[in-house]
């Protein structure tokens, strides 16, 4: 079947509300861990992950850091207003968290028919109070202004202020744990609006075990946006509209990719798609004769030649890198990984399990093939947690 052909429903499997984990375990690393090796699926816990890792396995993570992007206003009758802060507006991320006095901001409104144009809303908060003003409606999203008065930064305000956005399929309220529950334990780089969950299972204890037994430890950073939760409406794969998400990574993790000798394992979809983006930057810089920094859209990686080795291109970037003095390099990758992509980097993936008729569970079909739906159906029957608070899985790649 080409890729023009897949359509949402090749990828669609029936989840009970049950099977969906509200909330996290005791302890993070007590979850399941379903191991998927040539076709063979067994079972294990996740705090023996380091017994099914090969000698000097380099495991790449996300560090991003979960905003607190839910801000509850009331308007001049009283009635509740939820703003959910998605990006920055024609900014970077750092760049607006950073700013003092005002931002603004890609939101989604809750009760937006009780936000009028001509009111500015407003939120009393320590030492400030936080204005948002309505900018315009667009078709997915509203733009918002916000302002305040003080040396404060707009983190602080929502740090101080903000809810941490819970994914709806949870389909419950906040709850004070899920401020530290809904975050990585090596979280760093602000920006994110959803956790790469795969990461959530990780202990510190863990992680530090991990590296004594020869294991490597790497970072890199994709601020997860909120369209990581959008289904799939359209009919074809191929016609749903990838959400873009900023991609960032240093000339030292390059560099420590690049002398690694082991396996490669992406601890989660989000490193997934920052290690494969960060492939075609390179392919898409070298087609571009003026060699810029440059986004990827999601069809690049369907276009775009591809007769480097993951390791040529990086290795590029690295030259490019030491030429102009950057030490990282950061841009927006729209890539979308479906059945028919053409892998390049990892060997493995550890990852949570996904939604229905979703673009990651699309992604998952790439690696691992229609063997995806044996995984599924035995975590469904073995009694596996789903979602983002769920159980994990290490699937390699089905050859």
């Amino acid at each position: 079947m080409s890729r023009a052909e897949l359509s949402s429903s090749d990828f669609d499997y029936d989840l009970a509300e049950g099977k969906i984990a509200k909330h996290p375990l005791a302890k993070r690393n007590d979850a399941k861990l379903l191991i998927y090796e040539k076709g063979i699926i067994s079972e294990s816990v996740f705090s023996a992950l380091e017994t099914h890792l090969p000698s000097n396995t380099s495991l790449v993570f996300n560090d991003t850091k979960v905003l607190a992007a839910r801000l509850h206003f009331k308007n001049s009758n009283g009635a509740k207003i939820e703003i959910f802060c998605l990006e920055p507006y024609q900014t970077t991320v750092e760049e607006s968290l950073s700013t003092q006095g005002h931002c603004t901001w890609l939101c989604l409104v809750g009760n937006l028919k009780r936000f009028k144009k001509e009111e500015t809303l407003q939120l009393a908060i320590a030492n400030t109070t936080l204005k948002a003003k309505l900018v315009e409606k667009r078709s997915q999203d509203i733009i918002i202004t916000f302002e305040w008065e003080g040396d404060i930064s707009f983190s602080s305000i929502i740090e101080e202020a903000g809810e941490v956005p819970l994914p709806p399929y949870l389909n419950r309220s906040t709850e004070a744990t899920d401020k530290k529950n809904y975050q990585t334990v090596y979280a760093q780089k602000e920006g994110a609006v959803a956790a790469p969950t795969a990461g959530l299972h990780f202990t510190d204890a863990q992680l530090s075990d991990l590296r004594h037994a020869g294991h490597s430890t790497y970072y890199l950073t994709l601020h997860v946006g909120a369209g990581t939760f959008r289904p799939i409406k359209s009919s074809t794969l191929v016609a749903h509209q990838m959400h873009q998400e900023r991609i960032i990574i240093s000339k030292e993790s390059i560099q420590n990719l690049l002398t690694q000798e082991g396996k490669i394992v992406s601890v989660g979809t989000t490193s997934l798609r920052s290690l494969e983006s960060i492939y075609w930057l390179a392919i898409k810089m070298k087609e571009n004769t003026t060699l810029s920094v440059t986004d990827i859209q999601q069809e690049d990686a369907y276009t775009l030649p591809s007769d480097w080795s993951w390791k040529q291109a990086y290795s590029f970037l690295l030259d490019w890198m030491n030429t102009h003095e950057k030490d990282h390099i950061a841009f927006y990758s729209s890539l979308f990984i479906m059945p028919g992509y053409e892998w390049k980097v990892i060997d493995g993936l550890v990852t949570n399990f996904h939604q229905p008729k979703s673009t990651l569970l699309a992604l998952v079909a790439s690696w691992i093939g229609d063997d995806w739906k044996k995984v599924y159906t035995h975590a469904l029957a073995n009694e596996f947690r789903f979602l983002s608070f769920g159980d994990a899985s290490l699937l390699w790649k089905n050859t």
